[in-house]
């Protein structure tokens, strides 16, 4: 299981769509600017190109990671301090109505740049092999630099290392934790089974739909949860792992609620669906009381 509790832990997940200028570049589709219904056609021409390599009749159809385009990326970052451990909810885009900070190329920035700086211990669920590859492949599609993030020590015991999530303990999979394979159950399962709530009302598939539909405030809402719920399900595995004792566990829960009232109270009311679901699953699962 876990090995390290950093100081610095940051519980993040990201959402993609298929990229318009890779359909754009690679099969001559209409160009797009930005979200619109005529972006629907441009998945289309990255889908079917899909199935002709696997599914004929699966609608949308996995696709690698560098030609899709990332909408949003959320995460809790936690930072140890001497009064106990502080969370802070990030995402981006921080202003949905400016379409600059919107742009996949801002987002990458900001997130290579203060992951760089700060080289928090990133938690995902199957980011080894989805959320961080789809980082580095649009990060060098889009010429970046690595802005810290990219540096790799001699050895994986040196320093931090996000390149080597078999060998580094700063870049965490939790779905690797928990399983290999055919065994290796979703973060929808894992995280309702153990009282967190999982997908709520949107599922990845909708990402695309949503974005062509305008919808990019629902995204990040949704990615919000998804952060939420990786944070959680890191808590109890840390828990597991015996990074956090019993006592440490019930109040990171608690640090989480209060995150989670604070949000809700400066305007993202929509945390209220997490909250009333987290009190639900809890009923559900036999665990209404935080742990002590």
């Amino acid at each position: 299981m876990l090995k390290l509790l950093s100081d610095a832990v940051f519980s993040f997940d990201v959402e993609w769509i298929p990229d318009p200028k890779s359909a754009e570049v690679l099969h001559h589709s209409t160009p797009v600017d930005g979200p619109c219904p005529e972006a629907k056609n441009s998945f289309e021409a990255l889908w079917a190109d899909a199935r002709k390599e696997g599914d004929p009749d699966d609608f949308q159809p996995y696709l690698k990671t560098i030609l899709c385009r990332i909408v949003s990326l959320a995460g809790i970052l936690r930072e140890k301090t001497p009064n106990g451990p502080e969370l802070k909810l990030i995402s981006l885009p921080v202003d949905v109505e400016d379409s600059s900070k919107c742009e996949e190329k801002s987002l990458l920035v900001t997130f290579l740049k203060s992951v760089g700086r700060k080289k928090p211990q990133l938690v995902g669920y199957n980011s080894a092999q989805a959320d961080v590859p789809i980082i580095v492949q649009r990060s060098i599609v889009h010429g970046l630099p690595g802005f810290g993030f990219s540096d790799r020590p001699d050895k994986p015991w040196l320093g931090v290392d996000y390149f080597d999530a078999r060998n580094s303990e700063y870049n965490v999979d939790l779905a690797d934790a928990l399983g290999q394979f055919r065994d290796r159950p979703s973060l929808h399962q894992a995280a309702s089974l153990s009282g967190i709530p999982g997908k709520i009302e949107v599922s990845g598939a909708s990402v695309a739909e949503m974005w062509a539909d305008e919808k990019l405030d629902e995204i990040v809402a949704y990615n919000e949860f998804d952060a939420f719920t990786t944070h959680l399900l890191w808590a109890r595995i840390a828990h597991f792992s015996g990074l956090l004792s019993s006592d440490e566990y019930s109040e990171e829960q608690m640090h989480v609620r209060k995150l989670l009232d604070s949000e809700k109270q400066s305007g993202k009311v929509h945390l209220q669906k997490f909250i009333d679901e987290w009190d639900r699953l809890r009923e559900v699962t036999g665990q209404q009381k935080l742990i002590l």
